[in-house]
């Protein structure tokens, strides 16, 4: 009995002084955006240790679409090299008529929104009634409401010509296409 736990205990105490050992990381090199932790090719190429913590490198394939496409651009000025350098090389392929489709419901959804856009501009002209607006039972009562309420109409004005602005710009893009 005695015999058995003195191995189990052992045991034990053993693999907790060996855990650590295992579980502790390999010393780390940086080398310019690289790393490593083989000591002769750090060494080769200058590279610093890294200390202080932890290191996790998740290795990345190379995108190969940039050399493919940078033959196509350099070919002698062909149309087709200005929009494979605007989508990606894997981007499925989106048949012309479906994007005429595409960029036809954009446009539409532009529209309603510079349409409605617009109507909420006219009523924030109506109100803002050129910088005096109908004053209301609350700002009889409370002046400092009242400018409050006329900064923030005149507020609303320019979020709502600026919306207005940037969806007509959105507009030309869809056009342009």
């Amino acid at each position: 009995m005695k015999k058995t736990l003195f191995t189990l205990v052992s045991t034990l105490l053993l693999g907790a002084w060996c855990a650590p050992a295992a579980w502790a990381q390999d010393r780390i090199y940086r080398c310019g955006n690289e790393y490593t932790n083989n000591v002769s090719q750090a060494k080769e190429r200058g590279c610093k240790l890294v200390e202080g913590g932890n290191v996790t490198v998740l290795q990345s394939s190379r995108p190969a679409a940039t050399a493919s496409s940078s033959s196509s651009s350099s070919s002698a000025g062909q149309g087709s090299s200005a929009s494979s350098a605007s989508s990606p090389a894997n981007a499925p392929r989106v048949d012309s008529n479906a994007q005429r489709a595409r960029d036809s419901d954009a446009r539409a959804i532009f529209e309603a929104e510079l349409r409605k856009a617009e109507s909420r501009l006219a009523e924030l002209n109506k109100e803002y009634n050129n910088g005096a607006p109908e004053r209301n039972a609350l700002d009889l009562r409370n002046p400092q409401h009242y400018s409050e309420r006329t900064a923030e109409i005149k507020a609303n004005m320019g979020r709502t010509a600026s919306d207005i602005e940037s969806i007509r710009r959105e507009l030309g893009r869809v056009g342009s296409r």
